[in-house]
């Protein structure tokens, strides 16, 4: 078979990539030394990267980006950082003797990819428990958060702007990454646009470090610490949900928790609009019909699960903790970052498959955000109406819009195509966890595999049962994690740049 496609263009690319990942390990390699902690498991992925990165790199000289090699190079790329991003996992784990330490967070590869391939795909499920999480240096918990804020814009905005300053294609690959054909309205050139989005990321994630330390140093969070802040800015604008809290956000006092959520919405909001709203343009994002349909969608379920706790006569919470707790965990879920208020595994059965629903929902088009997301349930639901309207009227003629644009009939098909797609992939993930569970004399229920299924494949964190927001993934067998790695990564990058990799006549047609 003569292989068609460029592979080493992709590969040279992605290493092109891959050695700035060395940068951001600076940062918890700095908080080690100045910790009195062991460095060397940064040290050693910074050398990892460079290397690999250079090595890569230099397996070709050839810039040209086609969209055979572009879908090659996002998969290779988001895989290749998130091996790397294992590595400072792994070494953690081991104690001086090179044997798995008493911390237990990584007692093997299989957990390490897991635990970042979960950081860098925003998913924010752990094999963590409570023990760990205390045992853990900073800087270990930093890179945790750090790796997650990378993934959240921080990969797309870095590959852009490369890609951009070596004229291969940046316009595109932002396009099909952010789903968005707005983006080259914004600047003239494609890398100042790159420029812009990461201006705002980074804006708003300093924004939120002085909000949180801000209560801290007012009194109303005593255990915000400066770490805490940081670390919680990192993943509720990347909407990724790693805390270095066992407890998550319940950890924290009330006002914490109203404070997040503007933060998590304003994560899977469409990068596009606030552009808008950073110009004075504040009515732009309310002329969205996609963003309204998205508050619309958070404002129901909040409302659904906020009246099943109130009238549960088994949870007696009082008003404001009810309405809290039910909004926090709704916003949550729907926008995947996985943060927990409280314990929801504890709710009742119809609160619970309520939050089961938010995950399937995700937040807009263009943000940091996972899941199947709001823009394509719109265009399923603005199908669904159509059809049954020509059902009544066959010879009418109705194309569907969004505002004042129409939906080609072929972008139509490929979102029915996707969610199709996506919900039978989650369906063959619970079985797949069903049956491993049995196959290694493990019990687990029905629901636990739908909500890790869910939770993994849609990128969003917690799930219920062993899987809980107060508990972690190590419970499952090792196979099962090892699938769950492939699952979050293939979520992440929204199926079709892994799946068109299987087809033989990508490579050689």
């Amino acid at each position: 078979m003569r292989v068609r496609v460029d592979w080493r263009s992709s590969c040279s690319l992605t290493g092109a990539v891959l050695k700035w990942l060395s940068v951001p390990l600076v940062a918890p390699a700095m908080l080690a030394v100045i910790d009195g902690d062991d460095p060397v498991p940064f040290l050693v992925a910074i050398a990892l990267t460079v290397v690999a990165g250079v090595a890569l790199e230099r397996l070709s000289d050839d810039r040209e980006l086609h969209q055979r090699e572009a879908f090659l190079m996002v998969a290779l790329t988001w895989l290749g950082i998130a091996v790397v991003g294992a590595v400072p996992f792994f070494l953690a784990g081991l104690g001086a003797d090179g044997n798995s330490s008493f911390s237990g967070i990584v007692d093997g590869p299989i957990n390490a990819l897991f635990e970042s391939m979960s950081g860098l795909t925003t998913t924010g499920a752990t094999i963590m428990n409570g023990w760990d999480f205390e045992n853990q240096s900073r800087a270990i918990l930093l890179w945790r958060q750090l790796i997650q804020w990378l993934g959240g814009l921080g990969i797309l905005i870095v590959t852009i702007g490369l890609l951009s300053h070596l004229m291969v294609g940046g316009a595109q690959l932002m396009e099909t990454e952010t789903q968005t054909r707005s983006v080259r309205k914004l600047r003239p050139h494609i890398s100042e646009t790159a420029r812009l989005i990461w201006g705002i990321y980074v804006g708003i994630t300093v924004l939120a470090v002085a909000v949180f330390y801000g209560l801290h140093l007012i009194g109303l969070a005593p255990n915000m610490t400066l770490f805490n802040a940081v670390s919680h800015a990192l993943t509720s604008v990347a909407t990724a949900g790693f805390s270095p809290e066992s407890q998550s956000i319940a950890a924290f006092e009330p006002i914490v928790q109203w404070s997040i959520m503007p933060f998590m919405i304003v994560g899977s909001t469409n990068f596009v609009l606030l552009y808008y709203v950073t110009r004075g343009e504040f009515e732009r994002p309310f002329e969205s019909e996609e963003f309204r349909f998205y508050l619309g969608a958070l404002v129901c379920f909040s409302a659904v699960v906020v009246a099943i706790l109130a009238f549960d006569p088994e949870i007696e919470m009082g008003l404001e903790p009810t309405i809290r707790h039910g909004l926090f965990n709704v916003v949550s879920l729907v926008t995947t970052t996985g943060y927990a208020s409280t314990d929801f595994d504890l709710w009742t059965p119809g609160a619970k498959h309520v939050l089961f629903l938010c995950m399937f929902i995700g937040g807009m088009a263009g943000s940091t955000t996972c899941s199947i997301k709001s823009l394509r349930w719109l265009i399923v639901l603005k199908a669904f109406r159509r059809n049954l309207f020509t059902s009544a009227h066959p010879a009418a003629v109705r194309p569907i819009r969004l505002g004042r644009d129409v939906i080609d009939e072929e972008t139509i098909n490929d979102v029915f195509g996707y969610v199709m797609l996506a919900i039978v992939i989650f369906f063959l993930l619970t079985i797949v966890l069903v049956v491993d569970a049995a196959r290694a004399g493990e019990f687990v229920t029905e629901f636990e595999a739908l909500g890790a299924a869910a939770s993994i494949f849609l990128n969003i964190g917690p799930a219920f049962g062993m899987a809980g927001p107060m508990d972690n993934y190590a419970g499952f067998p090792a196979s099962s994690r090892a699938v769950m790695v492939v699952m979050m990564w293939i979520g992440r990058i929204e199926i079709v740049p892994v799946l068109v990799l299987l087809l033989p006549a990508f490579w050689r047609s």
